[in-house]
């Protein structure tokens, strides 16, 4: 059976990492069926890196080459009807919520203003997760806000960054539906695993807050948790 991998949940969300909420959403808008198996070790991971997929024993990183992947094997259709350029508009939109990655991690596991809050909820909400793994988690984590770049900026302009990715979502969400007319799309999938790891995180971080404050991206979220959320 088709095996997904991922980060554990948080605040009522199936993954709280926005890729393997990505896939998660994924499958469950194609139909698919699956089984989600929550870790934090990633030593068996491609790479390193969650979230990752068993397939009948082909082993497979990365969300958008899963996303290839199960939609070649599958002859899934969720994108079957997108033109050439809201295919090119998906590809910067991908680019674009990697750039929003980085502020959204740094905004938990690096920003002492809601760093201990996020590390107390991880605590009580998995009881396979300790003190001593997070506190490891999160001096990897600054190693690499430092080398990515977004460590070395204060945090007021970290954010100005995350706003402005978030400002251009805002405007690209409509009122009703979804991005591409009424049907979602893996688009959606992917927008869906950083705004609900934005909307529904109990932290009101200056993320959050942006989110709370725009009715079409709260529509937006809500309305695809809602379908992607039914057991």
């Amino acid at each position: 059976m088709l095996t997904l991998f991922s980060y554990p949940e948080l605040f009522g969300v199936a993954d709280n990492n926005p890729y393997g909420l990505k896939i998660f959403a994924f499958l469950k808008l194609c139909g698919l069926d699956f089984r989600h198996v929550h870790i934090i070790d990633t030593k068996a991971a491609p790479r390193g890196q969650l979230p990752y997929i068993d397939d009948d024993d082909k082993i497979l990183g990365d969300s958008d080459r899963i996303i290839a992947h199960l939609s070649l094997r599958n002859g899934l259709t969720i994108d079957r009807d997108l033109s050439c350029e809201q295919l090119r508009i998906d590809l910067m939109l991908r680019r674009l919520l990697d750039d929003l990655y980085w502020v959204m991690s740094y905004s938990r596991w690096s920003d002492e203003a809601y760093w201990p809050l996020f590390r107390d909820e991880m605590l009580k909400a998995n009881a396979t997760v300790t003190s001593t793994m997070l506190e490891k988690a999160r001096e990897y984590n600054l190693q690499r806000y430092f080398y990515q770049g977004v460590g070395r900026y204060a945090p007021e302009d970290v954010y100005a960054r995350g706003l402005a990715d978030l400002s251009a979502l805002a405007e690209m969400i409509p009122e009703y539906g979804f991005l591409f007319g009424q049907n979602p799309s893996s688009a959606d999938a992917g927008v869906y695993g950083f705004i609900a790891n934005i909307y529904f995180f109990e932290i009101d971080t200056p993320l959050r807050l942006f989110v709370d404050a725009h009715k079409n991206l709260v529509r937006y979220c809500e309305e695809i948790h809602s379908k992607v959320m039914v057991r």
